[in-house]
């Protein structure tokens, strides 16, 4: 049996990428899991059962659960997103950089973790050689999947869509919407006709400053629209009559906006990052420099206005293998065996 982890996502309010990789997962292993609740149920664990979480956990928050890594009564493993609370901690919730070193840690007592990417499976390494930290722990990558909301795989678009762009991320520094903002406002002052609609919460910690530049842009002619913690159907919805999703983010474990454009057959316009190169390298994507304006605006304007290079794209990003989240539960599964 796999005990499957929610003591924070059965409360949660929000559908950030967490609490979307959770629900997925928890969707596409069905009856291959058991879902508890830390502190609450008491499952009469065996030997060969898992107990696996995909939450950030903080030991000292979780009463017994220290004794519980140390001696633990079954196979333990997790899902590590990221270390990005190491990388900028400046934009970061004081608390989640005070409790990332100490989860971190703690995941060498796992006996399986899954990394979301690559360079997040490095950070993690990287992390317990620099504490000179023996462990056993095995630690691979699991690809997450494309289909966000479980719906099938969308063909080649045979109508190029209206010059309308989407951006989909938690509001905060490092989704970066203040430089797209910038750059939506170059675009306009040359001339560029365009739609503009940013999709998400606001981080009440760092997001209030972003928040309001984005409401400033609704009340003016750029073409700016605001859906704060907009719904699947809503997303999907203006998935439908987007050109493009753009991501100019500065830091990610993964980068979930990049494949869930592509199973739309949309082009993905983000930014050149180690970590999206293993998503964006197989084509459908126009990869930019981090905050350099002028490739990003030069970048969004051909995509807006030539429509044999949107097409080119489009159809790489019809045409690519992508990873279901149905496979990420096949791998877990052979992984946990």
């Amino acid at each position: 049996m796999i005990y499957f982890d929610v003591t924070k996502s059965a409360k949660a309010r929000h559908a950030s990428g967490l609490m979307r990789v959770n629900r997925r997962l928890r969707d596409e292993l069905g009856e291959a899991v058991q879902p508890v609740v830390w502190g609450k149920d008491r499952p009469d664990f065996r030997p060969d059962d898992w107990y696996f979480t995909t939450e950030t956990f903080d030991v000292a928050q979780r009463p017994g659960f220290a004794e519980f890594l140390d001696r633990p009564p079954c196979r333990l493993a997790a899902l590590f997103p990221d270390a990005i609370p190491l990388h900028l901690p400046q934009v970061t919730w004081p608390h989640s950089v005070a409790r990332h070193p100490g989860y971190m840690t703690a995941l060498a007592k796992f006996d399986h973790v899954f990394a979301i990417s690559a360079a997040v499976q490095r950070d993690l390494t990287g992390f317990w050689q620099w504490q000179g930290r023996q462990t056993t722990t095995a630690v691979s990558v699991l690809p997450l999947g494309a289909d966000f909301d479980g719906s099938a795989r969308h063909p080649r678009r045979d109508v190029v869509p209206p010059p309308v762009l989407l951006c989909v991320g938690i509001v905060e520094p490092r989704k970066n919407q203040g430089f797209l903002i910038d750059v939506a406002q170059a675009l306009k002052a040359r001339g560029q006709d365009f739609e503009l609609h940013v999709v998400g919460r606001v981080n009440p910690h760092f997001g209030g400053a972003i928040a309001e530049r984005i409401r400033g842009a609704v009340t003016t002619k750029l073409g700016v629209q605001f859906h704060e913690a907009a719904s699947d159907e809503v997303l999907a919805e203006l998935l439908g009559r987007t050109r493009a999703v753009v991501f100019p983010t500065i830091a990610e474990g993964c980068g979930l906006p990049v494949i869930e454009s592509l199973w739309r057959g949309l082009p993905c316009v983000c930014t050149d990052l180690p970590v999206l190169r293993e998503l964006t390298d197989e084509g459908g994507c126009l990869v930019l420099p981090k905050n350099d304006a002028a490739a990003w605006g030069e970048g969004l304007a051909r995509v807006l206005s030539d429509d044999a290079y949107w097409r080119a794209l489009a159809d790489r990003a019809a045409e690519r293998r992508l990873p279901t989240w149905a496979d990420s539960a096949v791998e877990i599964r052979r992984v946990l065996g």
